[in-house]
C-alpha cells in the first residue's frame, strides 16, 4: 500500500501560511470556495519549513489567492494547505481557529463552531445548545511512534478546530456487576447525533464522535487520503474517500452476560443484557484481531515509512488509542474504547458512575462536564449546577488530578 503518486511528488513542497475567511465548505477540491454571500476565501503562501512529523497528506487545490509576504513559521511541514500555520474564520458558521506551528509544536485555538452546517440542538436525543468555546491544544510537530497503544479519550482536533471523541458517557450497569459502554454511533439509544455523526456536550462543546462528510467535503483534494485532523500525539489523522483501509475490529462471540440492568442517559430505561447477541451497541462488543484488516488496533497504519491514523466508517471509527508519545492532559479512556489489546492504558478516570450516585446527578452529565484531566472544577459544576465543594469531595485523588 503507499501514497498515491501525486502525494510522493509533492513531498517536501514549500508550505503556506493560510488565513481563509469565509467558508471552508465547498464543493470538494478547493478551500477557496465562495461563501452564498458572495465572499471568497484568501490564502497567502508563506516560505519553505522543514518537515513535521512523519506524514505526507494530500494538499488541497487553492484558487482566488492574494498573496502577501508574511515571515515563515519556524517550523513547518512538509506537504498540505493545513501542516503549516493558518487561520480560519467563518462569518456564516461562527468559525474562529488559529493554527500556530513553532518551536516543534501545533499550537490550535478554538471557539469549536464547526465551518458547516449541523443538526438542530437541543434535540430529543441530545438537550444541550451549541455554544462557542475557548479552547486550546498543543501537539508535537515531530512524533515519535511508541506502539503502545495508549488510551485517548479525545484523540485528536479536526482542521477546522472541532475535537474527535468517540467514545461516551453513557452506559449500562447492571446489579450483577457488569458495565456496558454505549457506543454513540449505534440505533438502540438516541443520543442525539446529527448528520455530522456530532452532538454537543453539556457545556455547548459540539464535538465529533465519527466522520463529518461535510468535514471531508470542505478539505477534499484529488487524492483518495483526504487530511482532516490532527491526533494528540502530533500524527496526522485522514480519511479515506474509498474505504481503502479496513479497520481490524470485528463483533464478538458468545452471548453477554448483566441482569438488572439500568442505562444512564436521557430515560435511564431499563435493559435486558443477560443471553444477548454483541451487534455494537456497547464497546465491548468489539474485539481487535491482528491482521483481520489493513489498520493496527488504534485504526493507524505506515504508509511508505509515514506512520497516519485513518478515520473508518466502521468501529472503531476514530482512533480509541493512539500509539505515539502524548501529552497527559488528553489521556482517557474509562470503558470509552481502548487499544484492543495493544496494551498500553493512559491515565485513569474516575468512576464516574460511583461519583455520580453519590451526587445524585446523571453519569454521562458528569462525564461531559468534567471532559478531558486535568478538570477544570468549577465550570465542571457551574455546567452540572452543584457547589464545587460538593465536586471537589467525591473525586478522587487532589481536586482536578
Amino acid at each position: 500500500m503507499s501514497f498515491p503518486t501525486s502525494i510522493l511528488s509533492r513531498l517536501f513542497a514549500p508550505i503556506a501560511v493560510f488565513a481563509v475567511l469565509g467558508s471552508a465548505c465547498g464543493d470538494g477540491g478547493t478551500d477557496t470556495a465562495p461563501v452564498d454571500d458572495g465572499a471568497v476565501a484568501t490564502v497567502a503562501p508563506a516560505g519553505d519549513g522543514d518537515p513535521a512529523g512523519s506524514t505526507e497528506e494530500p494538499t488541497p487545490d487553492t484558487n482566488s489567492t492574494t498573496e502577501t509576504d508574511p515571515p515563515p513559521p519556524e517550523d513547518g511541514s512538509a506537504d498540505g494547505t493545513y501542516l503549516g500555520s493558518y487561520e480560519l474564520v467563518d462569518e456564516e458558521f461562527g468559525t474562529m481557529v488559529s493554527v500556530t506551528v513553532a518551536d516543534g509544536m501545533r499550537t490550535i485555538t478554538s471557539n469549536a463552531l464547526p465551518d458547516h452546517e449541523t443538526g438542530e440542538f437541543p434535540n430529543d436525543g441530545n438537550p444541550n445548545e451549541i455554544t462557542a468555546q475557548d479552547l486550546s491544544w498543543e501537539f508535537t510537530t515531530t512524533p515519535v511512534f511508541v506502539g503502545s497503544g495508549t488510551d485517548a479519550r479525545t484523540a485528536g482536533v479536526a482542521v477546522n478546530g472541532v475535537k474527535f471523541e468517540p467514545g461516551t458517557g453513557e452506559s449500562v450497569t447492571c446489579q450483577s456487576g457488569e458495565q456496558y459502554r454505549i457506543e454513540a454511533l449505534q440505533d438502540t439509544y438516541n443520543l442525539g447525533l446529527d448528520f455530522n455523526n456530532a452532538h454537543v456536550q453539556p457545556g455547548g462543546e459540539y464535538h465529533y464522535h465519527g466522520i463529518s462528510e461535510m468535514l471531508v467535503e470542505a478539505y477534499d483534494s484529488e487524492d483518495d487520503l483526504v487530511h482532516v485532523g490532527f491526533a494528540a500525539d502530533g500524527f496526522l489523522m485522514f480519511y479515506s474517500k474509498s474505504g481503502a483501509y479496513t479497520s481490524g475490529y470485528e463483533l464478538r462471540s458468545g452471548l453477554r452476560s448483566g441482569t438488572d440492568c439500568v442505562a444512564t442517559g436521557p430515560d435511564d430505561p431499563a435493559v435486558e443484557i443477560e443471553g444477548t447477541t454483541p451487534d455494537g451497541v456497547y464497546t465491548s462488543d468489539w474485539v481487535f484481531t491482528d491482521g483481520l484488516g489493513e489498520l493496527d488496533a488504534c485504526n493507524g497504519i505506515t504508509i511508505d515509512g509515514e506512520y497516519l491514523y485513518v478515520i473508518t466508517d466502521t468501529y472503531p471509527f476514530v482512533s480509541r488509542c493512539l500509539n505515539g508519545e502524548f501529552a497527559g492532559d488528553l489521556p482517557g479512556g474509562g470503558g470509552q474504547g481502548g487499544g484492543g489489546g495493544e496494551g498500553g492504558g493512559g491515565a485513569t478516570l474516575p468512576d464516574f458512575a460511583t461519583i455520580a450516585a453519590e451526587l445524585g446527578i446523571d453519569e454521562a452529565a458528569l462525564a461531559d462536564a468534567l471532559g478531558d484531566p486535568p478538570f477544570d472544577l468549577d465550570a465542571a459544576a457551574e455546567v452540572l449546577g452543584i457547589p464545587v465543594e460538593e465536586l471537589e469531595a467525591v473525586l478522587p485523588g487532589p481536586p482536578g488530578s
